[in-house]
């Protein structure tokens, strides 16, 4: 029987006590003459934990391999309504309590099937190839989207380095494991560490992006510091956070969301608007910033660059 059809709550799609204490800050801005604050006094007082996370600036050419004439998400939305349920279940809080998670000094395994196996430090990673600013499209299941501008390189080339064998199919990842730092850890929510995985061409994708950044700047605890990868043609929990291994497989690598419900959450999940998640449709999506819904894009809006990797096959069940 296919379960009714229900909308994600308002609440979990737009940060609404974002929107209130703005309004009460430009309010109170106002009957105290504070316009005469310097633009980025008024930026600290509006969030005064944007930048705590946030590391040093990246130096990086901007990618050709872009989404463009969309207007880009604010720093203050993509760092301040986030998916991380190592660090909580809801959208606002991550930010407010990333800060007792240290991600330095970090490194990433690279083992299974390839022929060079390797641990890399941050240091080392960052040197692996130039580095490049892409905009991409962020489509999260629930409903919401953004424009982000990541700083990263393809993961192809990380890979390649490792040298994949014959019998590699797979990427498995894995993401930290740190219950004392990540207080959703200690919540029997997701079966920890968190894990992801993508076919191998997937993950040769040029559109893959082993990402160490956003905003020009490295990443925010919150939003998967200091590496993740980012999948724009897929919903966003594919797109693992905190990597600390990367294994090459012959088998397709269980995910955690798929442990947790295989009925919603398949290993595929290409944003698609003609297959519905089964508690609410994926033919809209909402824009953050934004009061009207949009129509959500098949394989969110990339298919001229990933159409080709599932030729022939029932995107219906392999969701």
């Amino acid at each position: 029987m296919k379960l009714k059809s229900v909308e994600p709550k308002t609440s979990e799609i737009t940060p609404k006590a974002l929107y209130m204490d703005r309004r009460r800050f430009l309010a109170a801005a106002a009957s105290l003459g504070a316009v005469a604050l310097a633009g980025d006094k008024i930026a600290e007082l509006l969030s005064p934990s944007t930048h705590v996370f946030a590391g040093n600036k990246l130096a990086a050419t901007k990618s050709p391999i872009s989404t463009t004439g969309e207007k880009l998400t604010p720093y203050q939305d993509i760092t301040h309504y986030n998916n991380f349920y190592e660090l909580s279940t809801d959208k606002e809080t991550p930010a407010k309590i990333a800060g007792g998670f240290h991600p330095q000094p970090w490194a990433v395994q690279i083992d299974g099937l390839v022929n060079k196996p390797q641990k890399l430090d941050y240091d080392a990673l960052l040197k692996i190839a130039p580095l490049e600013e892409r905009v991409y499209r962020h489509r999260c299941v629930e409903g919401w989207s953004m424009v982000i501008p990541w700083t990263g390189y393809p993961l192809k080339v990380l890979l390649d380095r490792a040298e994949p064998n014959s019998k590699a199919k797979f990427v498995a990842f894995t993401s930290v494991s740190r219950p004392s730092e990540l207080p959703g850890q200690q919540r029997d929510v997701l079966n920890w560490p968190y894990k992801e995985g993508l076919r191998l061409d997937e993950a040769m994708n040029p559109l893959t992006l082993f990402t160490v950044g956003l905003y020009g700047e490295t990443l925010p605890n919150q939003n998967g510091a200091p590496v993740r990868v980012v999948v724009p043609w897929k919903y966003g929990f594919k797109s693992a956070k905190s990597i600390v291994r990367i294994t090459l497989t012959d088998k397709m690598p269980p995910t955690s969301w798929n442990e947790a419900n295989a009925h919603e959450y398949g290993f595929y999940s290409n944003v698609n608007p003609q297959v519905d998640h089964p508690r609410w449709s994926q033919a809209k999506e909402r824009r953050i910033g934004e009061i009207f819904k949009r129509d959500t894009l098949m394989f969110n809006g990339y298919g001229e660059f990933v159409a080709g990797l599932y030729k022939g096959m029932d995107l219906r069940k392999d969701f």
